[in-house]
């Protein structure tokens, strides 16, 4: 698969497949909204052709009012369903404000399950202010950027992340800011020798940064 790193679009050439119908309709809902939001954790790996499937879909909002919200969830329940709440006062105060994540299901389906929440953390501010435009087949999604998102993956640490975390860094690294990257992985005190496992041959280069002018 081609893959085309422009300023913060990535544009890759293949065709949307099954796993990406719900989530492009999903999205599509936050932006009849104008909700911003960034799509980050295991889809991410689907995304990029990897061959596995995800029963979680995590998506990070910037921070809305209840106006909005509630607007938000009068087109979601038509087709959708809270698996937390079906008040959509206690969805907006008793979870989201209080940064609970709460999950969204298609009606009569366990998955997908569309699990939002606000920004919190400043890796959250992050990913969401540098989200990436990721474009395929005449769609648009944003995600995580991948120079997060890798060290987020070694961080889980389950074997799944970690080998997703390697598929990643494999597929795309000489697209990648690896200065950017490296400080991310310091920032999450990801040990050099996971770096050496899951990363494989490039750790040599990206430890070699830090010492670079």
């Amino acid at each position: 698969m081609e893959v085309e790193f422009k300023d913060n679009e990535i544009i890759f050439n293949r065709e949307s497949s099954v796993p990406d119908n719900p989530v492009l309709d999903f999205v599509g809902m936050l932006k009849n909204h104008n909700i911003k939001y960034v799509i980050f954790s295991g889809y991410i790996d689907i995304l990029f052709r990897q061959n596995r499937i995800t029963d979680d879909i995590d998506i990070l909002i910037e921070n809305i009012t209840f106006e909005k919200f509630l607007k938000f969830w009068l087109e979601l329940e038509r087709s959708y369903e809270c698996i937390n709440t079906s008040d959509p006062i206690d969805a907006y105060n008793g979870y989201m404000k209080n940064h609970h994540e709460i999950g969204i299901v298609k009606k009569g389906h366990q998955i997908p399950n569309f699990v939002i929440k606000f920004v919190k953390t400043e890796l959250d501010r992050y990913s969401m202010k540098y989200r990436k435009k990721a474009i395929f087949d005449d769609k648009t999604l944003f995600i995580s950027p991948l120079e997060l998102h890798i060290p987020y993956k070694l961080f889980l640490g389950s074997e799944k992340d970690l080998e997703n975390a390697g598929f990643l860094f494999r597929s795309f690294g000489g697209g990648l800011n690896i200065a950017l990257l490296d400080m991310f992985l310091n920032e999450l005190n990801i040990p050099e020798e996971s770096v050496e496992k899951y990363l494989g041959m490039a750790n040599s280069f990206i430890y070699e940064m830090q010492f670079r002018d």
